[in-house]
């Protein structure tokens, strides 16, 4: 039984549903996080994109403007080239960097 302690509020200590969800299915993993800063017509991008979606990866596309500068992606990844990936909140890199992770993965 998943009985909450009997506490102001409601906590969902117990019965949360990512609980709910390791009870159910402990086999069951969470995909972590993905983001891709893009550009737009990079085929790098797409590259990235495209390597995703073939191994049934969910992300988020952080699409930068055409005229944008990339100051604020070197700040975060260390590069100022697009696109840079990043999963789980670790910097994987560009297109090639991506496609070597998921390889060893």
């Amino acid at each position: 039984m998943f009985v909450e302690p009997n506490k102001l509020g409601d906590p969902f200590e117990v019965s949360d549903a990512d609980t709910m969800l390791r009870y159910l299915a402990p086999e069951f993993k969470v995909q972590e996080s993905v983001s891709v800063f893009t550009k737009p017509g990079c085929p790098f991008c797409t590259k990235a994109k495209q390597l995703l979606m073939d191994h049934g990866i969910q992300y988020e596309e952080i699409v930068l403007g055409q005229d944008a500068t990339t100051v604020s992606l070197r700040a975060v990844s260390g590069r100022a080239t697009v696109p840079q990936v990043f999963i789980g909140g670790r910097h994987i890199g560009g297109s090639d960097d991506l496609e070597q992770f998921l390889l060893s993965a």
